[in-house]
């Protein structure tokens, strides 16, 4: 029996004055955002114990802003924030320090090989004892995966994120260091750990004709005292500086993520067709939660398999080399129910009240690439190519999807013609009323860079020329960028603002519903940065529907279902959805609390995760207890048991939200209001933060 836990959430309101009346207006001028929305989400007890509740350290004790020391080299040693972050740095690695003014601490490491190659191990040295540290990195080679821990051994392969932290005396003398392994010319950097205890980098460009022996600016280093304002300021440093990838501040929003929406692939995978479509929408909209946003998932598009059968019956392996024959619709789009693409678009606009209709489509036009041999395809110099995998992807998890295409092969479109295809697809679709596209199976494109100029060159060629296209076919930038989580992709986004955040909501798989969460609330860390996380669809007649959908109101990206017609659980949805199809979005990334990012949360078997975010007016806290239903799939043999039912208490304060002075005001006293979704009761005080415990939220019999 594993049984799925989610503690408590508030919302943390700032008080103007003392509290009014209980409901969703007290304490606030107006509604909270969030309360509106999640009221009844979460259920739990919570008790109120005195105590002080600090902010964190952000000012000196002049109220100056605290000075973090310059990033140096020296004698082996590379200094940060006044600390040892690294020991016995090899004479070979280099140091370019001073890269940004208004940060001292932002640098890039380097190294020099002795002689030129398209790949290259260097060793950075040792971490010293005292720190500890986060590591996110590629599990598969489409998805990013947290990992913590303190020794450099650790540090896993494809690691592209490490942010580490050391604490001194006092909560005033944490030091957090970041290092992000980054693109640097035609070259793609990563950061992973040795059985000599060493940290290192892997410098690769895809491609063995693309060589050098100088990594210059292969990984970026930065330090501060707050590590969420810390990722932001080296983030809008680092794309300043390589110029091929945007802060997601400077990005258009679209105007989707503000209604509801319903996808299709969980309702019917590929056997997706105009009738389901209708009915979905129907049925969703006369139960009192109105999509207003749909995507057509994969299985509208003309495809074929073009390998043999085996008694009958194509080979199962054979499924993810299937290739795009022509850019419009497949016969089931074209018959009875609909006459074409556009007939339906039309109608369940005009009949559902849909605003926005996304199509779905992989990056090379289906997950096999093109079909070389189609009339329309040999427009675009298409040639069948066989990916390349990096031995940083295969030293992790491998996938089936990935060992089919090395097998069969893709069907890649000329890289001097790949604008001018999106442009006719996008085109297409656009004039049919399909409002944006879906992109899917992105991080392919880092296997093909043999006899293209490299991964990174192939990865920047094709998102720059999607991006190109999506902008002058489609209003708002809408796009979503899927299994996209290679730093080729990250970046290389210059216009792309939503971007899937984690592997799928797998509604069959009842150990990997707590990891999804612990799972995109840790990857917005990076993600959240660049681009507008998607945390998935959900379904709202699940067990776990309800741990899902107060994740999703946490998220600060959009709200989607992907219920089968006519099965929902509008209890749920109506939390989530306003009456007009509308829903209330948080104002960033949802990310785990400063407090939990070093601790595992799925598998230490102690580790509540909390996760913040901020509103207009008001701020949310979620807590999930998402330990004992799952393991990550780590490569590691130390992993111990973690019983299957865990029960865990923990700690609450208002001080787990970053920034709230952004919502005070200048007159704010420091007296905080704290909204209880199961009693509906506030409670007002200056001091104070919450004792809370887990519950059981619902049972699973895996056995």
């Amino acid at each position: 029996m594993t049984r799925l836990q989610l503690a408590v959430a508030v919302a943390v309101a700032v008080a103007p004055g003392p509290p009014g009346p209980c409901s969703t207006s007290t304490a606030v001028r107006r509604p909270p955002r969030h309360i509106s929305r999640c009221r009844g989400l979460l259920r739990g007890a919570m008790s109120v114990v005195a105590a002080a509740a600090s902010t964190h350290p952000s000012a000196t004790a002049d109220g100056s802003p605290p000075q973090m020391a310059t990033t140096r080299l020296e004698r082996g040693s590379l200094l940060v924030g006044g600390r040892e972050l690294i020991s016995q740095c090899p004479p070979e690695v280099t140091l370019r320090a001073g890269v940004a003014l208004a940060a001292p601490g932002a640098a890039f490491l380097g190294a020099r090989a002795a002689a030129p190659s398209s790949r290259h191990v260097f060793s950075l040295g040792t971490i010293p004892k005292g720190w500890r540290w986060l590591s996110l990195f590629k599990l598969k080679i489409w998805w990013m995966a947290p990992k913590t821990g303190a020794e450099a051994a650790g540090v896993p392969a494809e690691t592209q994120m490490l942010l580490l932290e050391k604490t001194g005396n006092g909560a005033e003398d944490t030091v957090y260091a970041l290092m992000l392994p980054a693109l640097d010319g035609d070259f793609r950097a990563s950061l992973q750990g040795c059985p000599e205890n060493e940290l290192q980098f892997c410098f690769e460009s895809g491609d063995p004709d693309v060589q050098t022996k100088d990594a210059v600016d292969a990984v970026f280093v930065n330090s501060g005292d707050n590590p969420f304002k810390l990722m932001k300021e080296s983030i809008k440093i680092l794309s300043k500086i390589k110029g091929t990838f945007s802060h997601i501040e400077s990005k258009e929003t679209p105007a989707n993520l503000d209604w509801f929406g319903w996808c299709t692939w969980d309702a019917f995978y590929k056997a997706v067709n105009p009738v389901g479509i209708e009915e979905g929408l129907q049925s969703l909209r006369e139960g009192g939660a109105p999509p207003r946003f749909l995507i057509i998932d994969d299985g509208w598009q003309e495809i074929v398999n073009e390998f043999k059968e085996v008694n009958g019956a194509l080979l199962e392996e054979t499924v993810f080399a299937e290739r795009l024959v022509d850019l419009k619709e497949n016969d089931k789009f074209r018959g009875e129910a609909c006459k074409n693409l556009g007939d339906l678009v039309k109608k369940i606009k005009e009949t559902h009240g849909v605003k926005y209709v996304y199509a779905w489509h992989a990056l090379l036009g289906y997950w096999g690439g093109v079909c070389t041999s189609s009339d329309v395809m040999e427009n675009y110099n298409p040639k069948l190519v066989y990916p390349v995998q990096s031995p940083g992807d295969v030293a992790n998890l491998r996938d089936v999807a990935m060992d089919s295409l090395e097998k069969y092969g893709v069907g890649i479109i000329d890289p001097e013609k790949i604008y001018e295809f999106y442009n006719d697809q996008h085109s297409y679709l656009s004039s049919v009323g399909v409002d944006g596209v879906k992109v899917d199976v992105q991080s392919v494109m880092e296997t093909l860079g043999h006899g293209f100029g490299g991964r990174v060159a192939l990865t920047r060629k094709y998102q720059h020329a999607l991006e190109e296209s999506i902008a002058r076919n489609f209003k708002g930038n809408n796009l979503i960028c899927c299994m996209s989580h290679s730093s080729d992709h990250i970046y290389s986004a210059l216009k792309s603002a939503v971007a899937r955040a984690s592997e799928d909501f797998m509604p069959r798989e009842p150990t990997l519903q707590t990891l999804h969460i612990a799972n995109v609330a840790f990857n917005s860390l990076l993600l959240g940065e660049i681009f507008i996380p998607d945390w998935d669809m959900f379904q709202s007649k699940h067990e776990t529907a309800e741990f899902h959908g107060a994740a999703r109101a946490l998220s600060g990206g959009g709200v989607y279902v992907s219920d089968k017609p006519g099965v929902h659980d509008f209890t749920v949805l109506k939390k989530l959805v306003l009456p007009d199809g509308s829903i209330l979005r948080a104002r960033y990334a949802g990310r785990p609390t400063r407090d939990c990012l070093f601790n595992d949360p799925v598998m230490d078997g102690k580790s509540l995760l909390k996760i913040w975010n901020l509103n207009n007016l008001s701020a949310v806290v979620g807590v999930f207890n998402c330990q004992g239903a799952g393991n990550w799939t780590w490569l590691v043999e130390e992993i111990s048991h973690v019983p299957t039912a865990v029960n865990i208490t923990g700690h609450l304060s208002p001080s787990d939200v970053e920034s709230l002075e952004e919502i005070t005001g200048d007159e704010w006293n420091g007296e905080t209001a704290v909204y209880a979704f199961n009693s509906c009761n506030f409670s007002l005080a200056t001091h104070f933060f919450f004792a809370i415990a887990s519950y059981l939220l619902y049972s699973q019999d895996l056995s």
